[in-house]
């Protein structure tokens, strides 16, 4: 009887992996960029200095849009509890919850500036 139930899990499980594995289907796609998407691809990433667009890219998902309806901490009076310089620390090293090296450089850097204003 065991032998029996261990067979037919095994079917199971085998047939579930042949329904969600393959993907590797090697069809011959377009992969050349449009003048159109290039474009559509540099609006969509923030340049260097500009702290609002950064923050939005990659710390709005945990902080909020708005600097406050995320599930990590509030950041829209944070310019009154740290310096620009202790902001950028977090920023590179992580605190808490938050893993550092999320920005570094010149991205930590604006960030840091612009969380730094919000007072």
């Amino acid at each position: 009887m065991i032998k029996l139930l261990y067979g037919i899990v095994c079917i199971a499980f085998l047939g579930f992996l042949t329904a969600c594995g393959g993907g590797n289907d090697e069809t011959e796609q377009d992969n050349t960029t449009t003048e159109e998407q290039a474009g559509d691809e540099q609006q969509q990433t923030a340049d260097a200095g500009d702290g609002d667009a950064l923050f939005q890219q990659n710390c709005s998902s945990c902080h909020g849009g708005d600097l406050k309806s995320g599930g990590a901490p509030d950041l829209d009076k944070i310019g009154s509890k740290y310096s620009k310089d202790e902001i950028e620390g977090i920023i590179l090293n992580g605190k808490g919850g938050m893993p550092g090296g999320i920005l570094t450089g010149e991205d930590a850097d604006a960030v840091a500036s612009w969380l730094a204003e919000k007072k």
